[in-house]
């Protein structure tokens, strides 16, 4: 069967077109014009060109599959004009899926985020039946996956077979942009670091991410939610073995939160206002920092079988492809 891939050149997107060939499946890539296409190359798969954004285009790249993983979305935690996140993110999802439910597909896999899960009152693991309860808290990506997400389950209230997936933070290889989480890893081996802050969040390996997605297609439930999730750490944890495991010393110094959103305040004012440039960190990104963000994949192993690799070992493959492709 054929199959249908958005966001096929990013981090997630590329494991998942790879799982998929591992399954003998036939994949056809859509590629943003202008896109860096190196996750994809070498690849048995079929490339068209063409933004989420576009109904017709996006009604041409699925004449003819079966199957839609819709992973394409901007990651960013800050961008000079919020409004392409929104365009992207939202606009695009319901463009792409108006067109899966014009198809006649046989199953969607739309990749969420647990940006789009809320937080418990009282800090325990979150897990798919906690509401999203962020709004205030949340910056434009964080909003904008919730706002998706729901457009996404009306789809499949509306007859779509979709089943979502929110994927936590991944690490591993091919993590080219990098994104805001492969940049811990960066700026530790770059000795980038001051401090570690007081909050936790959760891990999980890019493969297990991708697998979950196929097996979310064999044995998720429409209109279903489930969390790829892996390892619930605390940021000293996190620093302290991505440091050891690099052989470099770990950052000694907690960052206290109070400070830490002061500093992001000042740094994402002077992006606003000034530079027009990405801060190293933001406001709400800062406050996200203090807190403890862990989520439960009980659900995710129950249902899809999902595996969960030690945190050591993508962690150690992680470090190994940043270094031998000179970001560090």
């Amino acid at each position: 069967m054929k199959t249908l891939v958005t966001g096929s050149t990013g981090f997630i997107g590329s494991a998942v077109v790879r799982q998929l060939l591992a399954r003998g499946r036939e994949v056809r890539c859509l590629v943003e014009p202008g896109a860096d296409a190196r996750n994809l190359a070498g690849l048995d798969v079929e490339t068209v060109e063409g933004l989420v954004t576009d109904r017709a285009r996006m009604t041409a790249a699925l004449r003819g599959c079966e199957v839609l993983y819709h992973l394409a979305a901007i990651y960013r935690l800050w961008m000079p004009d919020s409004k392409l996140i929104y365009d992207v993110n939202v606009e695009g999802t319901k463009t792409v899926l108006w067109a899966a439910y014009k198809a006649n597909l046989r199953r969607v896999v739309y990749t969420s985020s647990i940006a789009a899960v809320g937080m418990r009152d009282d800090g325990e693991p979150s897990d798919e039946s906690v509401e999203f309860n962020l709004w205030h808290d949340a910056n434009a990506y964080i909003r904008s996956k919730w706002l998706s997400e729901r457009d996404a389950l009306r789809f499949a209230a509306e007859g779509l077979p979709l089943v979502v997936v929110n994927p936590a933070f991944p690490f591993g290889e091919r993590d080219v942009a990098p994104t805001p989480t492969g940049r811990f890893v960066v700026q530790t081996l770059r000795k980038e670091l001051p401090g570690y802050f007081e909050g936790g969040f959760n891990c999980v390996d890019v493969e297990d991410v991708a697998r979950a997605h196929v097996l979310a297609e064999e044995r998720g439930r429409v209109g279903e939610r489930y969390i790829l999730g892996g390892h619930n750490v605390s940021y000293e944890e996190f620093f302290k073995l991505t440091a050891e495991l690099a052989g470099l010393p770990p950052p000694r110094r907690k960052l206290r939160a109070r400070g830490l959103a002061a500093l992001g305040w000042a740094v994402e004012t002077w992006a606003d206002r000034v530079s027009h440039k990405e801060p190293r960190l933001t406001y709400k990104d800062a406050r996200f920092t203090a807190r403890r963000y862990w989520f439960d994949n009980g659900k995710a192993r129950r249902e899809l079988g999902m595996p969960v690799t030690p945190l050591r070992e993508s962690l150690e493959r992680s470090i190994r492809w940043f270094r031998a492709n000179g970001y560090a």
